[in-house]
């Protein structure tokens, strides 16, 4: 589909359903009672066979966070450079292991970390790269695009199955972790056993941590690779400048600014219901059963204790008040300090049963982290959402210069930035990505100088050029755009995070300090 009569009349059809729209509460029409999900075949039925895999993984790799601390672009390169080789390597490791598995899309390998073990300090050497990303791991190494084999589209529909399939079998295969071989991971359950490294690299955490100030640059270092979840909750804490350095300060400090916040409950919570703040309460029961997992957030103790979070901080910061979106941000920092609490994965797990003081605990620094991370983008959020504006303007930029063919394609057919990518920096990817995977990219955005507001662009510079290959086979602006909106990565874990930060390291370090450097 293409030309104007055909694009107005599509967004006519499907105007309730924006992407990522930016609305405050009160503004946004009331959403129409859910059905059975059916196939994509208009862009305004896409969330409906949306499915976001749940469980918390953590990456092991060192090599990202050795070069996080060097800024010489021949450093950068070689060191990102290695990890998409090893990366490389460890897909032809496991083919030799199993050469049957091309044979069957259905059959799923876990692959074993030890046999991605690299001396950390041995030589850092790599072939020279190009900056343009072709769309397959190459044996060299050389920075490339990767896809996904999960189906786009409702398993129940015969046609959906049979599309998907094609399209699956059209694309290199990756091996894809399941569930069982994720759950088995340090970071992701309660007591499994941990490589040699894995316990090598918890232990770097814990004496960092143990220490009577902590070294914020040096927790920094360690963080950007992945934190392993046993000392999450508290590295979270302390890059998010929750807590203070010193080891002494701390509990005084956790002491404060939870009875702070209870105390702001007390003060504001009753006044939900008054006219000038019903709309934006409202708002909020609408969203939170949108929220993912559903599992967890249709709990009754967790939906309680969401809504007073969101009402708390739209009453605190009148600026912008409650907007879509800001109830995604909630989810990563509860799921992370409830695991200060139990060892079994969070879906299942009734929160209810935690004790009310657990509970007090987990709600108040949820708040706080929260309201730190939205400090450094409150103008994605403000009126005209300018930050938002801005760096989906940026990225657009970004992209006509490092993969001029998908920017081409996507201007070919009508298809704006601004139509996609508005969800991605409302969102921080959190609708694009399961939960597990945006936990992991919150470590290093944690870690990041201005993470959460400068780097994630270059996040999804090299998401959107991940995809080139399922880009431009779509041939129309209706099936660009449900590919933009339910792009393929339930199954995604720590390998896929790696290679993407990787390369959005490089588009870092290759564009940032030189707007200019590489226009035409």
């Amino acid at each position: 589909m293409s030309g104007d009569g055909n694009k107005k009349q599509f967004w006519k059809r499907n105007a309730a359903k924006v992407p990522g729209s930016l609305i405050k509460a009160g503004q946004r029409p009331s959403p129409s009672t859910p059905g059975k999900p059916k196939k994509a075949t208009t862009f305004q039925e896409f969330e409906s066979i949306t499915s976001d895999a749940w469980d918390v993984c953590d990456d092991d790799d060192e090599l990202l966070a050795m070069a996080a601390q060097n800024l010489n672009i021949e450093v950068v390169m070689e060191t990102a450079n290695k990890v998409i080789a090893n990366h490389s390597k460890l897909q032809e490791r496991q083919k030799l292991d199993d050469p049957q598995r091309d044979d069957d899309l259905q059959e799923e390998t876990a692959y074993d970390d030890e046999e991605d073990e690299e001396d950390e300090e041995g030589d850092l050497t790599s072939p020279e790269v190009s900056f343009a990303f072709p769309d397959s791991l190459d044996t060299e190494g050389r920075l490339v695009k990767s896809h996904s084999e999960a189906r786009i589209g409702s398993p129940k529909d015969a046609a959906g199955e049979h599309a998907a399939l094609y399209r699956q079998r059209s694309l290199p295969h990756r091996p894809v972790i399941p569930l069982v071989a994720r759950m088995a991971d340090q970071n992701t359950s309660g007591t499994p056993a941990m490589t040699e490294r894995e316990a090598s690299r918890l232990d770097k955490f814990k004496q960092l941590l143990a220490g009577p100030n902590t070294d914020l640059e040096e927790l920094r270092k360690l963080s950007w690779s992945g934190i392993p979840r046993q000392v999450r909750p508290i590295a979270w804490k302390l890059l998010s400048g929750y807590l203070p350095a010193n080891a002494e300060r701390r509990e005084n400090v956790l002491q404060r600014k939870r009875q702070e916040y209870f105390g702001f409950i007390q003060q504001y919570y009753d006044s939900r219901n008054d006219e000038h703040h019903q709309d934006t309460y409202r708002q909020i029961q609408i969203d939170i059963p949108r929220m993912s997992p559903e599992s967890l957030v249709l709990q009754p103790k967790v939906t309680e204790i969401f809504e007073r979070i969101l009402f708390i901080w739209a009453i605190r910061h009148p600026a912008s008040g409650y907007v879509q979106g800001i109830n995604d941000l909630v989810t990563p920092f509860f799921v992370v300090y409830v695991f200060e609490y139990i060892e079994e994965e969070v879906e299942n797990f009734d929160v209810s049963s935690l004790q009310e003081e657990a509970l007090r605990n987990i709600e108040a620094d949820s708040f706080w982290c929260m309201s730190k991370l939205l400090d450094g983008i409150q103008d994605n959020y403000t009126f005209a959402q300018p930050g938002i504006q801005r760096k989906v303007k940026a990225l657009e930029e970004l992209v006509s210069r490092i993969d001029e063919s998908v920017h081409h394609h996507m201007q070919h057919y009508e298809v704006e930035y601004l139509q996609f990518a508005f969800r991605w920096m409302n969102n921080l990817l959190m609708r694009e990505l399961p939960l597990r995977c945006t936990i992991r990219l919150w470590d290093t955005y944690q870690a990041e100088p201005e993470g959460f507001s400068h780097f994630h662009l270059y996040v999804c510079a090299a998401f959107l050029v991940r995809w080139r290959k399922e880009i431009l086979e779509e041939r129309d602006f209706q099936g660009l755009m449900i590919l933009l909106q339910n792009l393929p990565t339930m199954h995604w874990g720590n390998e896929e995070v790696s290679v993407l930060l990787a390369e959005a390291y490089r588009l870092k370090f290759a564009f940032a300090d030189a707007p200019n450097h590489y226009k035409r």
